[in-house]
């Protein structure tokens, strides 16, 4: 089955390309930016060494979905997606923060509370929580937008404004937005029986100024969801969560010695477990959206994707 290991597109008025774990964003004219989803697998900031297939096209569809379902509350860089794979949109200089939005205390945040911390980002984590409890009420704990190969930090919101990363102005609107994004992202998974655990958000500058959602949103490598039937019963029980995100991923790393540290190797990820991996991704698709997930054809994948980008440039 072909995957998207990388891509090296030449479009007419390209000016840059940006490599990213996943994805790789064209620059053209410096106008539109044509982002593609590859179906690279990164955790731990680390990207594997075994690509997923069809994981691309399902971040790029559920992100244009979540994109078209935020727009009349949050404004976003997306025009087009000309591809399965592929999201065109406004040129966007990028905030350097990644603004996380954490309802429940999961991931990150219990690992780092197991450790005996009461501060997270400077939000205070108060005492008595169980691993995936719920916060009182949302908590924004942003980190660093790491360049590839580096790892993502915690940073408070004291430090972004006194290290001048944003303004307090501009981050005023960022954290606003991302209050009215998991509100709505709340009622959406609600809707299907989710909930919509913890996530993060981009956001960058268009070139006349205006603030915008960029990237992907509400996707299983930006976001964690958990079964709503039966969470209350499994939390009285201790037991664990039933949930959607890409965290099982995580969980299989971390079994097999592996948490992006220096000096670990990543454990041999084989065909069986890759296919394991691409169902689950589907599986997600299915469970996010409602629809019925419908594989887009991987013969001569990057021609398709070179045709269908170049079409729409030209129109």
């Amino acid at each position: 089955m072909n995957t998207i290991n990388e891509t090296n597109f030449q479009f007419s008025n390209l000016k840059s390309v940006y490599k990213g774990k996943v994805r790789e964003v064209y620059n053209i004219n410096d106008e539109l930016l044509v982002m593609v989803a590859t179906d690279r697998l990164s955790a731990f900031d680390v990207i594997l060494p075994r690509q997923i297939p069809f994981k691309g096209q399902i971040l790029n569809q559920i992100a244009t979905k979540m994109m078209n379902d935020t727009a009349d509350i949050v404004p976003n860089w997306l025009i087009a997606t000309p591809d399965e794979n592929v999201a065109v949109g406004h040129l966007c200089k990028p905030f350097k923060v990644e603004m996380v939005i954490r309802g429940y205390l999961s991931g990150h945040a219990a690992r780092e509370y197991k450790l005996g911390k009461r501060m997270l980002c400077g939000v205070e984590m108060a005492e008595g929580l169980k691993e995936n409890d719920k916060f009182p009420s949302p908590i924004i704990t942003p980190s660093t937008k790491a360049d590839n190969g580096d790892h993502d930090e915690d940073i408070s919101r004291e430090a972004i404004l006194s290290q001048g990363i944003v303004s307090e102005e501009d981050y005023i609107i960022l954290e606003n937005y991302t209050n009215a994004l998991f509100a709505r992202g709340t009622e959406i998974a609600a809707k299907r029986g989710l909930i919509l655990v913890d996530t993060k958000y981009e956001f960058g500058k268009t070139k006349d100024g205006k603030i915008v959602l960029i990237d992907e949103i509400h996707t299983p490598d930006s976001s964690r969801y958990f079964y709503a039937e039966g969470y209350q019963e499994r939390q009285d029980k201790g037991e664990i969560q039933k949930q959607l995100s890409k965290e099982f991923v995580r969980q299989w790393l971390i079994e097999n010695g592996f948490q992006g540290k220096d000096g670990q190797q990543v454990p041999e990820m084989n065909d069986k477990k890759v296919i394991e991996i691409s169902n689950r991704y589907i599986e997600l698709y299915e469970q996010i959206t409602g629809e019925n997930f419908v594989k887009a054809s991987t013969e001569n994948v990057l021609n398709r994707i070179e045709k269908n980008v170049l079409q729409f440039l030209k129109a």
